[in-house]
């Protein structure tokens, strides 16, 4: 059996916590509030499922609030932080108040200049520009 790589899902499964139409907290200071999630890049599921993504994934959000520049727009980001609890390789379960994301740009940066709360690990594994800007990593 071939090895995939290069895909956009290339990570350990994680339970998925949030989906297309989940409404999200933005937490940077990139000036959006509020978001709802439109898409999942790379996503690849049965006929009419409804997208998921976890921790650390790519998604793309329609800003709902925010300032007015920046509500409207349609913009990449990455889950930060869900509610729904998941299992980590040594045993313990994680869940979160929020479900939250970042705003980053189409090249991978943060959009913002700080990120307010806490970061999973998981994210911050594999977003490395994520994880310098990140002032609590749990």
């Amino acid at each position: 059996m071939a090895k995939r790589t290069g895909t956009a899902f290339s990570r350990r499964k994680t339970t998925y916590g949030v989906q297309v139409g989940t409404r999200v907290v933005v937490s940077d200071n990139s000036g959006a509030r509020e978001a709802m999630i439109i898409g999942v890049p790379g996503y690849r599921g049965r006929l009419r499922r409804i997208p998921k993504a976890g921790i650390g994934d790519k998604v793309i959000v329609s800003v709902k609030k925010g300032i007015p520049e920046i509500r409207k727009q349609v913009l990449p980001a990455v889950v930060i932080r869900q509610r729904r609890p998941y299992r980590r390789s040594d045993g313990t379960w994680v869940a979160f108040e929020d479900n939250a994301v970042v705003i980053i740009t189409p090249e991978g940066t943060l959009k913002g200049s700080e990120i307010r709360g806490p970061v999973a690990k998981e994210a911050a594994e594999r977003w490395p520009s994520l994880a310098n800007m990140a002032s609590i990593i749990i």
